[in-house]
């Protein structure tokens, strides 16, 4: 069954257009995370009802029908130590920073019970502090598939100084990007504020009147006879899917991102397997040290590749 973290509800009311539509049709649409079983187990199971009575997933819709949702809470996530792969850049007995392969969930949610990187990190580390806000050694997070480098605590104080960094904005971080298309300028900086979806739980929106603070500045490095361009992308705030919104908004969203516009044409050349977007340095003071520490991850191989690719056969020549 579709679950979330903490509950979710939400509330429909169905128009012309919908009208005649299957209820779990029309919720497959309009939940983006949710399968169109999953719907049905929350149909059947009375989580989602219309006018306040159950009906089943083959209701057909009316005009001004009131749909009812309700996501329950997720089942307990599992912290064991499982073998997952990442690569380590540094490590101490304080901390370490380590760069997340792309399709790595960082920490157990609904969906990804195991198999996460905090599973790896324990079976690295044994323990890390955090256990009990379900985010071991966890201080910062990137998307799913968003690659790169992340700072880990490994001990309780370590943890909340580099989360008083993170809020306090001490912590550097610059991403490098594949777009789809250039900014109308080469360098810039947007400042919107990004809150949820008013609609889509999966997405989240630049809401002026609901969000919450966000600024993003960007540099255009190379540009690409087919469209597309890596640009350097610093973030002075940490919002979720923070550039992917905030570069979408200015008609050049990441590569590869189709929740936010990203889908790549096939007659640019290069058909990306996930959003081209990876978190590429982060500078920081030590805790413990209070060493200056700058520390940077290549790109992955599957990024490097459709660079590689865009350099060759997109290049313009002199």
């Amino acid at each position: 069954m579709a679950v979330t973290a903490k509950p979710w509800q939400g509330t429909f009311t169905i128009r012309d257009n919908h009208c005649s539509q299957r209820l779990d049709h029309f919720l497959v649409r309009t939940l983006d995370d949710c399968s169109r079983a999953q719907i049905g187990k929350l149909i059947r199971s009375g989580h989602i009802r219309v006018n306040t009575h159950c009906v089943k997933p083959g209701y057909k819709l009316k005009k001004n029908d009131h749909i009812a949702v309700e996501i329950p809470v997720a089942p307990a996530a599992s912290f064991a130590p499982q073998s997952v792969y990442f690569k380590v850049i540094y490590e101490d007995e304080h901390l370490a920073v380590i760069s997340k392969p792309p399709g790595l969930v960082v920490h157990p949610a609904a969906g990804h019970l195991d198999g996460t990187l905090v599973n790896g990190l324990l079976h690295r580390y044994a323990t890390l502090p955090g256990m009990e806000d379900n985010r071991p050694g966890i201080v910062h997070r990137l998307d799913k598939d968003t690659s790169g480098i992340m700072l880990v605590a490994r001990t309780e104080s370590v943890r909340r100084k580099l989360a008083a960094a993170f809020k306090n904005r001490l912590i550097c971080k610059s991403y490098r990007a594949i777009l789809l298309r250039s900014p109308s300028e080469l360098t810039g900086k947007i400042v919107a504020p990004i809150g949820r979806h008013p609609v889509k739980r999966k997405k989240m929106a630049i809401r002026p009147d609901h969000g919450r603070y966000a600024a993003t500045r960007w540099k255009i490095i190379q540009a690409f006879t087919n469209g597309l361009c890596l640009a350097e992308i610093y973030i002075e705030t940490g919002r979720t899917h923070q550039i992917r919104v905030h570069m979408s908004s200015l008609g050049a969203a990441v590569a590869g991102d189709p929740l936010y516009g990203g889908k790549v044409a096939a007659a640019a050349g290069v058909q990306p397997e996930r959003q081209l977007l990876h978190a590429a340095t982060l500078g920081f003071t030590h805790p413990v040290t209070d060493e200056k520490c700058r520390f940077s991850a290549p790109l992955w191989d599957d990024m490097q590749q459709v660079l590689d690719l865009l350099r060759r056969e997109y290049t313009c020549e002199g």
